[in-house]
């Protein structure tokens, strides 16, 4: 349904596209050492001689899953991306929440970088110069390729609302093809 806006002029109201994070991998090996390190606890507590030693093992253990573990995990957990209609939202921190908003209707350029593991998964790193100092990456979205055509497309309805309409009544049309019959 469409919004008159300020100018008078009518908008489309925004819809989510895509809600992207990282791709998960990068939890394996935090995961590996939530492993580790519970096993060499589970073994090494009580095991030993002196009960300053068994304290001990248990203090780094919760010290090496605290710092190799749950700190990436937050990181993760606090970086998302959200792509909408009208523009893409970038979200990162835990405690101190830091929030950035592109517009698709001011233009931007869209590369996509793909090291060896990232081909393999089908991810890669999204970057969009708007022209500013340093460009916004997406880091590590999985379908990378998919989400530049996504906003490529985007852009592309932002920038030219007019082809975007006709676009869409003609999608929408019935197909009034010739119909050639034989007598």
């Amino acid at each position: 349904m469409a919004n008159p806006g300020a100018t008078g002029t009518v908008q489309e109201a925004e819809h989510l596209v895509a809600s992207l994070r990282s791709h998960g991998r990068a939890l394996f090996w935090p995961s590996v050492v939530l492993v580790g390190a519970i096993g060499a606890v589970s073994y090494l507590y009580g095991n030993l001689a002196v009960s300053w030693q068994n304290l001990a093992v248990l203090i780094g253990g919760v010290l090496v899953v605290v710092l190799l573990w749950l700190l990436p995990l937050l990181n993760w957990l606090g970086r998302r991306y959200t792509i909408t209609t009208r523009r893409i939202v970038l979200r990162r921190g835990f405690f101190i929440r830091v929030r950035q908003e592109l517009l698709h209707s001011r233009g931007y350029d869209i590369t996509v970088r793909k090291n060896a593991l990232q081909s393999m998964f089908g991810s890669g790193d999204v970057r969009i110069n708007t022209g500013l100092d340093h460009p916004v990456v997406l880091k590590d979205v999985p379908n990378a390729d998919l989400v530049q055509g996504a906003l490529h497309d985007l852009m592309e309805r932002s920038i030219n609302p007019i082809a975007a309409r006709r676009q869409a009544a003609e999608s929408s049309a019935p197909d009034e093809s010739i119909v050639w019959e034989d007598d």
